[in-house]
C-alpha cells in the first residue's frame, strides 16, 4: 500500500490538469485521467495528435487546444501543467515557452523519462519563480489506459500532496502503483534505475532464448518452452509473458532486423554507476550489448580480424560487395 494514500482528501477530488505531449503514452494518460472523473485538457503541436485523441473524446472528455497558451490559460490558478515529451531539448524548450505563463504556485510535472540530474537543476529553476516541480517516472507502456501506470515521482511534500488524487487515478489503484520517492530529482532517479533493471532481465531473457534456439537438434518449441515458463517459474514475468507472446509465431522473429535501439535511461543508468563506483555489471553489459546491435562494433570487430590475421595468417571475411554503384 503506498504510504501517500492515508493522507489524501475525502474526495480525492482532482484539480484540472494540462497535459501537453499527446504521444501514445500522453494521450492514454490524458484518457484515464477524464475516465475516472478528472478534467482534461490537452495540447500537442501535431494536430494529427490532436485529431486522434478528438476521436475518442466521446468516452474519455479531454479539452483540446492547439495553442499551448490557450491552453494554460483555460486553467483556473494554481495550474497544474503534466509533460509528456521526449527528453532533452523538446522538453526544455516546452519549459521555455511556458515560463513566461506560469504563476507562482503552479505546478509543472515532467512524466517523460528525463536524466534525474536535468530534473534536479529544473526544479531549481522553477522554484525560484515559485513554481513547484514534480518529477514522474512512468511505466506502464501501452497498456497503461486499460492496466494503470506505475508512477515514481520526486516532489517538495506540498506538491506531492496536491498531485496526490492525480496520480492514483492513473495508478493501478488508489493504493498501489505510485509513490511519492523523496525530494525534486528522486523520482527520475528510481526510474532511471527502474529502466536499467528492465535492460538487464531483457538481456538475460534473449540471451536464454538463444541458447535454447540454438540446439537445432532437440527441435525444442520456444514459444510452449516460454508458455511454460509463465506458470510456477521463478523467472515469470511480465517481460516473459511478452516474450512467450511474440514466440508463438516462429516466423515473426525472421522479419524484424536485429538492432535494438535505447532511449538513454540504460546509458545514464550506467554513468551512475560509474559516478558511485557501484557495479552493475550486468546492466553496463546489456547496453553494450545494445551499442553491438546498432553496428557500432563493426569497426573493433574488423579490426579483431585483421589482427588475427597479422599475427597468425588467418583468413578473414570479406564484406560484401556493393552492387547498388
Amino acid at each position: 500500500m503506498n504510504s501517500n494514500a492515508s493522507s489524501l482528501p475525502a474526495d480525492g477530488a482532482p484539480p484540472a490538469l494540462l497535459m501537453v505531449g499527446l504521444g501514445r503514452m500522453g494521450a492514454n494518460m490524458a484518457r484515464r485521467l477524464a475516465a475516472n472523473g478528472a478534467t482534461v485538457h490537452g495540447h500537442d503541436r501535431s494536430m494529427a495528435a490532436r485529431a486522434a485523441l478528438a476521436g475518442t473524446t466521446p468516452q474519455f472528455p479531454v479539452t483540446l487546444h492547439e495553442q499551448l497558451s490557450e491552453a494554460v490559460a483555460a486553467l483556473a490558478a494554481p495550474r497544474m501543467i503534466w509533460l509528456m515529451l521526449p527528453a532533452g531539448a523538446p522538453t526544455q524548450q516546452t519549459i521555455d515557452r511556458l515560463l513566461p505563463i506560469l504563476s507562482p504556485g503552479d505546478i509543472l510535472i515532467d512524466g517523460g523519462n528525463a536524466n534525474y540530474l536535468d530534473s534536479k537543476a529544473r526544479g531549481q529553476a522553477l522554484a525560484a519563480r515559485g513554481v513547484e516541480f514534480v518529477d514522474c517516472g512512468v511505466s506502464g507502456g501501452i497498456w497503461g489506459l486499460q492496466n494503470g501506470y506505475c508512477l515514481m515521482y520526486g516532489a517538495s511534500p506540498d506538491a506531492a500532496g496536491i498531485v496526490a488524487p492525480v496520480m492514483r487515478r492513473l495508478a493501478v489503484s488508489a493504493t498501489d502503483g505510485w509513490l511519492h520517492c523523496g525530494p525534486v530529482g528522486a523520482g527520475h532517479f528510481v526510474k532511471m534505475i527502474h529502466n536499467g533493471i528492465e535492460y538487464g532481465r531483457m538481456q538475460s531473457l534473449a540471451a536464454g532464448f538463444a541458447l535454447l534456439a540454438g540446439r537445432s537438434d532437440f527441435e525444442l518449441k520456444l514459444g510452449e518452452i516460454g508458455e511454460l515458463w509463465r506458470h510456477g517459474s521463478v523467472v515469470k514475468s511480465w517481460l516473459l509473458d511478452l516474450t512467450a507472446q511474440a514466440l508463438q509465431d516462429p516466423d515473426a522473429i525472421n522479419q524484424v532486423a536485429p538492432v535494438v535501439a535505447d532511449s538513454g535511461e540504460g546509458r545514464w543508468t550506467v554513468e551512475e554507476s560509474m559516478r558511485q563506483g557501484t557495479p552493475a555489471p550486468v546492466i553496463a553489459m546489456a547496453m553494450m550489448s545494445r551499442f553491438d546491435s546498432q553496428g557500432k562494433a563493426d569497426t573493433g570487430n574488423k579490426l579483431l580480424a585483421l589482427m588475427r590475421k597479422g599475427f597468425g595468417g588467418h583468413a578473414v571475411t570479406g564484406a560484401p560487395k556493393d552492387d547498388s554503384r
